[in-house]
């Protein structure tokens, strides 16, 4: 049971919601806005291939690998003093990544940034369901919550760009700065200090095995290439994360309280969406990195009219994403998922026909298509997740949904690397011929999340859902379900 916090004023709220929201805002416009500022960081820092990869997989990594983590340690110590050790450690890892002299210290930046950011979603939305306890009200402040992320989506590219035009790459990170300083001296005035009276175990067993194994994947996709597919030390890192995975298995399944239950993935909808959250952000990973080298690097477009041609995703994601929400709560998640997996296709199988000399016209629709795909995907990720989930359940259900999306991204960055190397390694190829494939890949993840659609919307997977509940259920909450129709980011 967690403690409410009652008798504070319709304008304290608000101002609870504004420094939450403000967090969302430096989190997620961080992964569109480095993004933009990659071309500029390789060519100042004299990175390699692998070098930019790490860059962006580092931060989204340490991401979902602590999201779980600071959700418990929160709920024990206190969600306003995680809260506040996130932005102050998110805004030393943003001024160091400004400073950085080389790739390396850059990327290491971007770990202690990943460290703070992993602090601030979670608990912030752990605070927002605390302080809102009607059931419009939060309704509502969820709802502004998630039009922030469009808002995010729109800023990112369009302010990346602006800034790596006229000041420089390392500006991208000094506009963290001022939001984390004013989120910190709001939360620090207004928001109320709450905990949870029931315990989560923190597992750092069974967190540490998993880490192993997610980092040992991406290495292995990331410089596999580098070091020889079958070299002895590509081959004894995929070793080590095989072993690391199954003991995290063996071990997760006989503890009474683990980092997460497997006992989750018996529900058709939560092991689907937990599926169709990696596919479609591995796609979403990919397109990201490899059209800001495109456009920058081969194109020779300037990164202000890089982000600029954004703005169809960000558009889509304002206009599509609370419409999904709708969707999903009126007919249930499957139109979405269908919609999203059939964009998501196309706008892939098209990108795999770009050329040097692709209209700026033909960019701007392909990247509506696909941000359109993107956009209505998240609502019934979340939806699935926790369908048929015990009300006590949903939350770590949907937490393991967000930490799905940060995977996805990190496999869809190290898959450039695995499947386009030549492209990002050799400036005199083809670059949209050596990406190719990659796009052809995404497209056969968009089938997938298509093919996921049916089959997790089934009366078949309804009924999985329906056996688990019971299964899980504390013996004092019952087997009341859960239910959901708009991400919470």
């Amino acid at each position: 049971m967690i403690e409410t916090v009652s008798g504070l004023s319709r304008g304290r709220k608000a101002i609870i919601l504004v420094s939450c929201c403000l967090s969302l805002l430096i989190v997620s416009m961080d992964a569109t806005i480095v993004n933009v500022a990659i071309p500029a960081i390789r060519s100042d820092l004299h990175a390699s291939a692998q070098d930019i990869q790490w860059v962006i997989d580092i931060y989204t990594l340490v991401l979902a690998s602590l999201l779980l983590l600071s959700g418990a340690t929160a709920d024990r110590f206190g969600r306003r003093r995680v809260f506040q050790i996130g932005l102050l450690v998110f805004a030393a890892g943003s001024l160091l990544c400004s400073l950085a002299p080389s790739i390396d210290m850059l990327i290491g930046a971007r770990l202690l940034q990943a460290v703070g950011g992993s602090m601030l979603n979670p608990v912030a939305m752990s605070i927002i369901t605390q302080v809102f306890t009607g059931r419009v009200e939060r309704a509502r402040a969820i709802g502004v919550w998630g039009g922030v992320v469009g808002i995010s989506m729109a800023l990112g590219p369009i302010v990346g760009g602006a800034l790596i035009e006229f000041v420089g790459w390392r500006s991208v990170f000094w506009i963290n700065l001022p939001i984390c300083a004013l989120a910190m001296v709001l939360t620090a005035l207004f928001v109320p200090e709450s905990k949870s009276i029931t315990m989560r175990n923190i597992d750092p067993i069974g967190q540490a095995l998993g880490v192993t194994f997610l980092f040992g994947i991406v290495f292995v996709l990331i410089e596999g290439r580098g070091f020889g597919w079958t070299s002895p030390v590509t081959l004894g890192v995929l070793a080590a994360s095989l072993v690391a995975l199954a003991a995290f298995l063996r071990y997760e399944s006989r503890r009474s309280d683990p980092f997460i239950d497997l006992r989750f993935f018996r529900s058709i909808p939560f092991a689907s969406a937990t599926v169709t959250a990696v596919c479609a952000f591995a796609s979403w990973g990919a397109f990201l990195f490899m059209m800001s080298l495109y456009l920058q690097g081969y194109r020779g477009f300037s990164a202000l009219h890089t982000g600029l041609l954004y703005l169809p995703i960000a558009v889509g994601a304002l206009i599509f994403s609370p419409l999904s929400g709708r969707m999903v709560g009126r007919f249930g998640a499957r139109p979405s998922l269908l919609t999203a997996g059939v964009l998501i296709t196309a706008a892939t199988v098209m990108l795999s026909f770009l050329t040097a000399h692709t209209s700026v016209w033909a960019l701007v629709g392909i990247f509506a298509v696909f941000g359109i795909g993107f956009s209505v995907v998240n609502a019934p990720i979340t939806n699935a997740a926790v369908s048929g989930m015990p009300t006590d359940r949903a939350g770590a259900a949907s937490a393991v949904a967000s930490t799905s999306r940060q995977i996805g991204v990190s496999l869809g960055v190290a898959l450039c690397g695995s499947i386009a190397a030549s492209a990002l390694a050799d400036t005199r190829v083809d670059f949209a011929a050596a990406a190719r494939p990659l796009w052809l890949v995404c497209a056969v993840l968009g089938l997938v999340v298509f093919g996921l659609g049916i089959f997790a919307t089934s009366e078949r997977a309804m009924r999985s859902a329906e056996r688990l509940a019971p299964l899980i259920a504390g013996p004092a909450h019952g087997v009341g379900r859960a239910h959901a129709t708009q991400p919470t980011g």
